[in-house]
C-alpha cells in the first residue's frame, strides 16, 4: 500500500477541476503540496484556500508545454521539500470539430499541453523518483477518449491515445529499470518502488470546456470557429455539465487506485463495453463503429 501522510505531491493543472480535487484530497491525507497551473491568479487562490484549511502548499505558475518551466517546477519542489513522492501529470486542454478544419495552432496547443506536458513531467520527475530509492508514483490523466475515437474530437482523441500508449510504456520501462533492485523486486506486483497509473475519466463537471481561455496568444487562431467546431463546443459543454461524478469523486477513486498500486483507473465502468467493441472492430478488421451511436452513457464520455 502506498502511504500518503507526510509525502510530497506535485500536481499540474491544480487550480481547477481534477487538479484542485487532487490537491484537496492530498491535503486531507496530510500530504505536502506543490501546485502548478498556467493561471497564476487561480493558482494563488487555490493555494491560499488550502493553506487556510491547514495544508502545507506552495504554488508554481507553470506552462507544462514548456520543458524549461517543468524543470523549474521540479527544482521548486526539491527546494521546498527535498523529495517528490507523487506526481499528477494532470493539466489538459481540448479542441473539437472536423479534423481537416483544425489549424496548425490547434494541433500545437493541444499536443503541447496534453502530450508534451506529460512527456516533460515523465522526463523530469522520473529520474528524481528513481534516485530517491523510496516509494513514489506517477498518475497521467488521459480520458476515455484515449480508449475510443468519437467523431469531431480528433485532436483531443489523438492526444489522449498518445497519453495511453505513453503511460503503458512507462509502466513497462519502470519495471525494466527497477528489475535489478531488491527493494523494487519486493514491490514487483506494483511495478517497483516507482509505479504509475493511467487515469481515464469520462466527462465530469470541470473547466475543460473553457480551456480556450488559457490558450497562449501566439497559438490563437486568426479566424473564428467553423460550424463543426461550434457544434463540438456546445456538445462538450452539455456533456461536461451532465457528468454524474464530481471531480472530488474522481479524486477519491484515483487515490484508492494509487494506494493499491493499480494501473488502470476507469471512473465510469459502463464505458468498457464500448471499449471492448472497439477492440473487436480491430480484431475482426471491420470498419469502426461510431461509439457515440451506441449507448447513452457514451455521450458522457470525454
Amino acid at each position: 500500500m502506498f502511504e500518503f501522510a507526510g509525502k510530497v505531491a506535485v500536481i499540474t493543472g491544480a487550480a481547477s477541476g481534477f487538479g484542485r480535487a487532487f490537491a484537496q484530497k492530498g491535503a486531507s491525507l496530510g500530504m505536502k503540496l506543490v501546485l502548478a497551473d498556467v493561471n497564476p491568479d487561480a493558482l494563488a487562490q487555490t493555494v491560499e484556500a488550502l493553506r487556510a484549511d491547514g495544508a502545507e502548499a506552495i504554488g508554481v505558475p507553470t506552462d507544462v508545454a514548456s520543458a524549461a518551466q517543468v524543470e523549474a517546477l521540479a527544482q521548486a519542489a526539491l527546494d521546498a521539500y527535498g523529495r517528490v513522492h507523487l506526481l499528477f501529470n494532470n493539466a489538459g486542454v481540448g479542441s473539437g470539430g472536423f479534423l481537416w478544419e483544425s489549424s496548425a495552432n490547434d494541433w500545437s496547443w493541444v499536443f503541447g499541453v496534453n502530450v508534451m506536458g506529460i512527456a516533460h513531467g515523465v522526463r523530469v520527475f522520473t529520474p528524481i523518483m528513481l534516485a530517491q530509492n523510496e516509494p513514489a508514483h506517477i498518475v497521467n490523466t488521459a480520458s476515455v477518449a484515449g480508449l475510443l475515437s468519437p467523431p469531431a474530437m480528433g485532436i483531443y482523441n489523438a492526444s489522449k491515445h498518445a497519453v495511453v500508449s505513453l503511460t503503458e510504456t512507462l509502466y513497462h520501462d519502470l519495471r525494466l529499470a527497477q528489475a535489478g533492485q531488491a527493494e523494487a523486486e519486493a514491490e514487483a506486483e506494483a511495478g517497483g518502488l516507482v509505479g504509475c497509473s493511467l487515469l481515464c475519466p469520462a466527462f465530469v463537471p470541470t473547466g475543460i470546456a473553457d480551456a480556450e481561455r488559457a490558450r497562449p496568444a501566439d497559438l490563437r487562431n486568426d479566424s473564428g470557429p467553423t460550424r463543426s467546431q461550434i457544434a463540438a463546443g456546445k456538445q462538450l459543454q452539455r456533456a461536461v455539465q451532465s457528468g454524474k461524478l464530481s471531480a472530488g469523486d474522481v479524486a477519491d477513486l484515483t487515490f484508492e487506485a494509487i494506494a493499491a498500486r493499480r494501473f488502470y483507473i476507469v471512473t465510469h465502468p459502463a464505458i468498457m463495453a464500448t471499449v471492448k467493441l472497439r477492440h473487436e472492430d480491430i480484431e475482426q478488421l471491420r470498419n469502426p463503429i461510431d461509439p457515440m451511436s451506441l449507448k447513452p452513457e457514451v455521450k458522457n464520455a470525454g
